[in-house]
């Protein structure tokens, strides 16, 4: 996350603002960031994609919603289930509106999972909320050849904040790695995504494609997941790699 939209949302941040306040000027704002005032624009441009504030021509910037505190900060190195990083972080998980049901197999996923398109999956959806805010929409589709609890269990369990990784986890299912892909994502308000975020207006989200794997490669589950704004701090760890001299011996 950028810098400046960072400190934008401290800004933001319940207690120190409320809907409707105006913002500084932006002379005023760039100078109290140590910014130039190009920079801070394209911040609140961001922050007004995702309907943080509202610049109104003439008469400045206010807030339009008061941002919160990330229910996720997760780096991309380690697959870690939510919920376990959500106890690590002193957070509570639940999950509401969920849906399980077997579907006919999109043409995309079955690639992904290996089977014939068309062939029937079972499709989990719900809406996953941390300490009573939502935090994501999950969508899950899994394998044909995995054996799910019961519908009233896997429910029973899902409600209870645990991720789908759990279940097929703590069910003998020996997940080893995922692959992940992160997506920007539009979300119109009027779809069902968008009205689990609670979207008034199309808003900018931050989407994870991941495939889940046994240590022999076999896929086992396709996931989609979809943050609102300011939900998910995402960050990769990233190195050089170690050089070698010609004579072989690594440097110091």
């Amino acid at each position: 996350m950028d810098v400046t939209e960072t400190a934008l949302r401290q800004r933001l941040a319940p207690g120190r603002a409320r809907p409707g306040d105006r913002l500084p000027p932006e002379k005023e704002l760039a100078e109290s960031l140590g910014v130039s005032r190009g920079t801070l624009r394209l911040a609140l441009e961001r922050l007004e994609s995702n309907g943080e504030v509202e610049r109104r021509q003439g008469s400045g910037t206010f807030v339009a919603r008061v941002a919160t505190p990330a229910a996720f900060s997760e780096g991309l190195e380690v697959l870690e289930s939510y919920n376990s990083l959500a106890h690590r972080q002193g957070k509570r998980l639940t999950a509401r509106d969920i849906s399980v049901e077997q579907v006919r197999t999109p043409g995309y996923v079955a690639e992904e999972l290996g089977v014939r398109r068309g062939v029937k999956t079972p499709l989990i959806q719900r809406t996953l909320v941390a300490d009573d805010v939502v935090a994501a929409h999950m969508r899950d589709i899994v394998h044909p050849d995995i054996t799910l609890p019961a519908t009233n269990e896997l429910r029973s369990e899902l409600e209870s904040g645990k991720m789908m990784l759990d279940v097929l986890v703590e069910h003998a299912v020996p997940i080893a790695f995922a692959r992940t892909h992160v997506n920007p994502r539009l979300v119109e308000p009027d779809s069902r995504v968008g009205e689990a975020l609670g979207a008034t207006r199309v808003t900018a989200t931050l989407e994870l494609v991941e495939v889940m794997h046994l240590a022999d490669g076999d896929p086992v589950q396709y996931s989609t997941q979809v943050f609102p704004p300011g939900s998910l701090d995402l960050h990769v760890m990233r190195s050089l790699k170690p050089t070698v001299p010609e004579d072989g011996r690594a440097g110091r």
